[in-house]
């Protein structure tokens, strides 16, 4: 029988390390990015407000992971509906795919919504708390929200939209 999470503050600071170092080099081929004079693919989250990484306008990025050393499924979609999942079950499959239109202006809505600004971990003041349990970043245009499947956490509601709508129209189960 699985053990319940351990619950141990971690620096916000530590945990947006993380996420920046696991997202150095996720990007769609052929986007925008691929036109001249274009950010070279790869290069990275762009800098954000007070230098926090943040994703381009209308594009997302969703990494999850169960534990520390879980599996890393990354999920990029870009502003079209075009999604890219690497590691999506845990079989070291990258599966790519398009959203439905819905999807796409379902998505483009939630990220456009202005609240968003205030569910980033830097308007939250968040810390992981729980050890052993599944933690999911969304790397918008607004900046990171991290949020942890732990007993009694609230998840931030429009962040928690944009992933239960990516989670639930991608291969999103983590099998070990």
């Amino acid at each position: 029988m699985p053990s319940a999470p351990r619950s141990r503050p971690v620096s916000l600071s530590v945990a947006a390390a993380l996420l920046v170092a696991a997202l150095a080099g996720c990007s769609l081929p052929g986007t925008a990015d691929d036109e001249p004079g274009a950010r070279p693919a790869g290069a990275g989250p762009q800098p954000g407000p007070l230098g926090a990484a943040t994703a381009e306008k209308g594009k997302v990025r969703l990494l999850q992971r169960v534990g520390a050393e879980g599996r890393l499924r990354a999920l990029n979609v870009d502003s079209d509906g075009r999604w890219e999942c690497v590691d999506c079950a845990g079989d070291g499959v990258t599966s790519t795919g398009t959203l439905d239109p819905e999807q796409v202006s379902r998505l483009q809505g939630l990220l456009a919504d202005p609240g968003l600004a205030r569910e980033t971990d830097q308007a939250r003041a968040y810390q992981v708390t729980c050890i052993g349990s599944l933690t999911s970043s969304l790397l918008t245009s607004a900046g990171l929200i991290t949020s942890q499947d732990c007993p009694g956490e609230e998840r931030p509601p429009i962040a928690n939209e944009i992933l239960l709508l990516l989670t639930q129209a991608t291969p999103a189960e983590i099998t070990d």
